[in-house]
């Protein structure tokens, strides 16, 4: 990021020839500002260009096209092992959803389910002390075999979880199934405050190169 910098004029005042300070100043102010603008500029035009052209076109012999575009599938298949593989498995799911506290809500649905399904299967005929035996006894029933029913469940739902839900996968597919602008939008949405930064900082940069130089040039042409 460098600019060519004039020699600044010299003005003879009473015989005595000194350098023109307006023009010294114009541009110790401009130059910084211009750094700050090419820095800024340039950080917006590599962000546009993670996800521009969206298809690929030839510039001078070359082939360009969008990192993201170019590169989709292989970044939604890291993207899906990684969420696989570190932040969340097939067995988290069914650790999370066999719980004890889901076992207990589940045990204690189940007791009155099958109380109901007893009480509403059950011949109309048969007295009511006899029902609430067997209503009792089915709720007894649970009580005591449920859990080992529910581990065994737990046990065959992993397995299958394993078999048939392949996380990393579904997110592979999800990210290659969404139209690039969509994606582009999404990407774009999720980061949007970190990418304004990055643009900020590019023009933050600038703005200080553009002062060392004008500092640097001022001495330059004022020891010649």
């Amino acid at each position: 990021m460098l600019y060519y910098i004039s020699r600044p004029k010299r003005l003879k005042i009473c015989g005595v020839e000194t350098m023109d300070y307006n023009y010294i100043i114009l541009q110790l102010i401009l130059m910084p500002f211009i750094g700050a603008f090419i820095g800024w500029e340039t950080n917006v035009l590599a962000i546009k260009l993670i996800f521009r052209p969206l298809k690929p076109v030839n510039i001078l012999g070359f082939q360009m096209q969008g990192l993201i575009p170019k590169r989709r599938a292989e970044i939604s298949k890291n993207i899906g092992e990684t969420l696989e593989r570190e932040v969340l498995s097939s067995d988290d799911i069914v650790e999370r959803l066999t719980s004890d506290n889901i076992k207990r809500q589940i045990l204690a649905n189940l007791k009155n389910i099958v109380e109901e399904k007893a009480n509403e299967k059950l011949p109309a005929f048969i007295p009511q002390p006899l029902r609430t035996g067997i209503t009792a006894y089915l709720r007894e029933v649970v009580d005591r075999h449920g859990e080992d029913i529910f581990d065994e469940l737990k046990a065959n739902l992993v397995s299958k979880f394993r078999e048939e839900i392949k996380l990393g996968m579904m997110v592979e597919e999800k990210i290659n199934s969404f139209d690039l602008k969509q994606l582009e939008n999404l990407i774009i949405k999720l980061s949007r405050k970190e990418l304004r930064q990055i643009e900020i900082l590019g023009g933050v940069i600038g703005f200080f190169i553009g002062l060392v130089q004008a500092v640097f040039s001022y001495y330059v042409n004022f020891f010649r």
